[in-house]
């Protein structure tokens, strides 16, 4: 056993033999973030709690991990602003949790380790604090990632927002395909894994912006499996994302633009809920330009998009997924929208920020 092993264990065993300590506090106050007793009771009740493992349980400044040999290593940083931080089908927690472990999973790699760093605003109830960390805690074990390090800071009221939460992560490709724009060729298809713009537009009701009943939900999910299903089906994927923050459009005018290639989209072929429809026309939003949390876009090339179609219909996250255009030579460097009414109209990146705040 390594130096670094036994001080972990010997931390765990020293902190098993303290007395138990409890959280009086009913709000976040500048103290939780001065380093002293007041901090460690909180990350002690809070996050260790919720997010403990022995990794975590040593409290060193940096997490000492074990890569399998001959691995090659996928690395992310992601922040969480959404506002509110509770919605329908998800919450700030689950949504930290889940935006990092996707990055990951789009770079091909299977996910294992996190950290977390919680900027809190003084004032803030701390059973919401517990709710969120609970909620990570669930997501993480759900992803089967571990949270191995982390941070805590607390600014003055009202400088923001009650709670800002970055994540990093860390995860292994086990496999020799090479994901990248430089990979996409002409007659490959466009697959998405399911319905567009489902996350954008629950938080929008979720805020109150849209007088509607609707019981639509985000799609915040882990998509590492769905991935790696794809991935097993057929090694002609050339190419993942996901489409977060300006939609199908923007991460497909952004993959033009890399290949030098144009993408062609049927617009009959879109999966879109017809709640996302009615809330984006009321909004005057294009529904290719808002946010999913739990979908993917692929690049496959020809021979292999049945079979990734398959498989990502397979899986209860992909269940909806659709073939919905495919690259061609003409016009480089642009995305083009062919209507259902027999025209075309280019689809370009988003402008500005008509959504702000929501992942």
């Amino acid at each position: 056993m390594s130096r670094t092993e036994e001080e972990v264990l010997d931390a765990i065993e020293k902190r098993r033999r303290r007395p138990h300590v409890k959280l009086m506090d009913k709000h976040i106050t500048l103290a939780h973030g001065a380093g002293g007793r007041s901090s460690h009771t909180l990350i002690e009740m809070v996050f260790l709690k919720e997010l403990g493992n022995p990794v975590l349980d040593g409290l060193g400044d940096a997490a000492v991990l074990q890569a399998p040999a001959g691995s090659r290593l996928a690395f992310t940083t992601d922040a969480s602003v959404v506002k509110p931080r509770f919605f329908p089908g998800g919450d700030i927690g689950e949504l930290a949790v889940n935006g990092t472990v996707n990055d990951l999973a789009m770079a091909g790699a299977r996910p294992l380790w996190l950290t977390a760093s919680f900027i809190l605003e003084e004032g803030l109830d701390t059973d919401e604090l517990i709710r969120v960390a609970q909620s990570m805690g669930a997501a993480a074990r759900r992803a089967g990632v571990t949270v191995v390090a982390g941070d805590t800071k607390v600014v003055e009221r009202g400088m923001a927002d009650g709670l800002y939460i970055t994540t990093a992560g860390v995860g292994v490709i086990d496999h020799d395909t090479n994901l990248s724009a430089a990979s996409v060729r002409p007659g490959d298809r466009v697959i998405v894994s399911g319905s567009i713009g489902d996350h954008g537009m629950a938080i929008m009701v979720a805020r109150g912006d849209l007088e509607l009943e609707t019981d639509l939900r985000s799609d915040t999910a882990p998509i590492h499996d769905l991935a790696a299903a794809l991935l097993s089906a057929t090694d002609e994927v050339r190419w993942l994302r996901d489409p977060t923050r300006g939609g199908v459009a923007t991460v497909l005018a952004e993959l033009a633009l890399a290949c030098e290639l144009g993408v062609v989209l049927d617009e009959a072929a879109l999966p879109i809920k017809d709640e996302v429809n009615g809330a984006c026309e009321i909004l005057g939003i294009d529904p290719l330009y808002v946010a999913n949390e739990g979908k993917l876009v692929a690049i496959v090339g020809a021979d292999g998009a049945n079979s990734a179609l398959a498989a990502l219909r397979a899986h209860p996250l992909g269940a909806d997924a659709a073939i919905v255009g495919e690259v061609r030579a003409d016009p480089p460097g642009m995305v083009l929208l062919e209507t259902a009414f027999g025209g075309s109209r280019v689809v370009d990146m988003l402008a500005g920020d008509p959504l702000p705040r929501i992942c």
